[in-house]
């Protein structure tokens, strides 16, 4: 290595020589994903033209030479070349082993994610392949001795460079106009894994709208919900958030292996048709509990607007939010009581960095211990089944699926030892729900107090189904194990406002997170104008009475 620094010292390049061996770089190999997904679009015709399939290595090195040519001259040159090759690196990484593309989505879910979350995708195999592909060409780069030419002489020279790649790359396009219009308009998801530049693009649209937008004035839905019950009895919902859980991981949805033996007995209701808002907490979470869907969803808006949580609230309920997702509700409970499970290494339940999701009861029994009000809404916020570091979700000893995947590189395990890991998740989180629901059927019985649970998972997880591992692809072509989401749903037995065998018969139903809005209005009998009835799929198995308490007359309505 010594030598080959040394030699590289001796070596001297111009500014567009450099120029080029990068763009060759970048283009050529750090884009292989995006040639690749290219490559097997147009072999998939019935017909395609040989020309064409070779021409997109050239025209994107092309249109490489001209955005990296525009922005390297002089000084600037080794570290704007220096930044592209490391950051087109870390985005080869992550595409390479887990599939992921760097959308706006993702950028806006790297940015909310917390310093644990970022290390857990360290180890040996992640820092080999950064330092061979990224670290290894940086060091490269800033070795090279370059050349200079007077100003103007340099400028010429880049300008006949940028003109020559650009005239390659007008001839390439003018020719196979319509086959590159054809495949980009058929495969409008490869454009996300041109490496650096849909980051980019992405970051900078991102810091404009978090930054550079003027807040938008808080907009309120309704200024005086109210909840409306026909009995004296205290009435509590648990509603678990889920992390990272796909519906067909779930044996009370089908599923082959008993991860849900805990609340398999327990009377509960499986959706097992419900879709999520998006690949991504950062998405899904606010855009569960927003009135707006998630076909209209704007973070922008979202939270500048009340949500489901604000209402039941406003309403009268007491709302606590106890997060075990490092403290962040993404902007939900800013405006409700929430509590942040501590890491500290002395609970057996925490690690330093993360806790097993038993941490949560205990709060939730205080809580239930000492009810204040009428009503009351608990989220529970878990952390689910977050990778990649799947093995540290549950306790050694709560292992019911061997051998498990005790690593974070997790393509390098097998396909049984990683999906036994991610089993284990699912089933410690079916083990804390059995949990929840027995303390909520024990005060049921001894304190008269009417209770319910509803869970729903943020979004699911690909565990390397077509070669993609986690989540956050974008939507349009996300696979089902990233939007399948599971939401389960329990009432004690003394409550009458649903009949569970009238949801159970309905479970099956196609439903998505943008029905969460309401049908937490509905199991907490918010009375508000911002229910929408058609919207609530729990109002068909609800009893005529519940249903009269929260409609709310329509403003043409006559009444006496």
């Amino acid at each position: 290595m010594k030598k080959l620094i040394n030699y590289l010292k001796k070596i001297t390049l111009t500014t567009n020589q450099l120029l080029i061996i990068t763009c060759c770089y970048i283009a050529l190999v750090l884009n292989l994903p995006f040639l690749n997904k290219v490559t097997a679009a147009i072999v998939s015709l019935d017909n395609y033209s040989v020309l064409f399939l070779l021409s997109v290595p050239i025209f994107l090195l092309s249109l490489t030479i001209i955005i990296q040519g525009v922005f390297s001259f002089r000084w600037i040159t080794k570290p704007i070349l220096i930044f592209s090759v490391v950051s087109s690196a870390l985005i080869f990484y992550a595409t390479v082993t887990y599939g992921i593309v760097f959308d706006y989505g993702m950028v806006q879910n790297t940015v909310e994610t917390d310093t644990a979350e970022a290390f857990s995708y360290f180890n040996i195999y992640s820092i080999l392949f950064f330092t061979l592909f990224g670290l290894l060409p940086a060091v490269l780069i800033y070795r090279v001795k370059l050349t200079y030419k007077p100003f103007f002489g340099e400028l010429l020279t880049r300008l006949k460079l940028i003109s020559i790649s650009f005239g390659v790359a007008f001839l390439i396009g003018a020719f196979f106009y319509s086959n590159y219009a054809a495949v980009g308009r058929n495969n409008k998801e490869v454009v996300s894994y041109i490496t650096p530049y849909k980051m980019l693009d992405s970051t900078i649209k991102f810091i404009k709208r978090h930054y550079f937008y003027p807040p938008l004035k808080f907009k309120v839905l309704d200024t005086a919900p109210l909840i409306v019950r026909d009995n004296n009895s205290k009435h509590v919902t648990v509603m678990v958030l889920g992390e990272t859980a796909r519906a067909q991981s779930f044996s009370l949805n089908g599923y082959d292996k008993p991860t849900n033996q805990f609340t398999d007995k327990l009377g509960i209701v499986s959706f097992s048709n419900m879709s999520s808002c998006g690949t991504a907490t950062a998405v899904s979470v606010p855009c569960m509990f927003s009135r707006l869907n998630k076909d209209n969803y704007d973070k922008r808006i979202a939270t500048s607007q009340q949500n489901a949580v604000d209402l039941i609230h406003l309403a009268g309920a007491d709302v606590l939010w106890i997060s075990n997702n490092n403290g962040s509700c993404k902007g939900v409970c800013t405006r409700v009581k929430s509590i942040k499970i501590p890491t500290d290494k002395s609970d057996p339940l925490c690690d330093g960095e993360y806790c097993f999701d038993e941490a949560l009861l205990r709060p939730l029994k205080d809580k239930l211990n000492n009810l204040s009000h009428d009503n009351t809404l608990i989220v529970l916020h878990m952390i689910g089944s977050h990778g990649p570091t799947y093995y540290k979700r549950y306790p050694k000893e709560k292992r019911v699926f061997k051998p498990d995947c005790r690593r974070s590189d997790i393509q390098n395990c097998t396909e049984d030892e990683l999906i036994n890991t991610y089993d284990n998740t699912i089933a410690y989180t079916d083990l804390v729900l059995s949990k929840a629901i027995k303390m909520l059927n024990n005060i049921s019985h001894e304190k008269n107090v009417e209770s319910s649970l509803l869970y729903i998972s943020d979004h699911g997880e690909s565990l390397g189904e077509s070669g993609v591992y986690l989540h956050g692809l974008p939507y349009a072509f996300a696979p089902k194990e990233q939007t399948h989401v599971p939401m389960i749903f329990w009432a004690d037995p003394s409550q009458t406002d649903f009949n569970l065998n009238c949801l159970n018969k309905s479970a099956s139903s196609k439903i998505s997170h943008d029905n969460v809005f309401d049908t937490l209005l509905s199991i907490m009998s918010v009375k508000t104008s911002a229910y929408k009835v058609n919207n609530d799929p729990f109002l068909s198995c609800k009893s005529q009475s519940a249903i009269a308490r929260i409609l709310v007359p329509k403003k043409n309505e006559v009444t006496n």
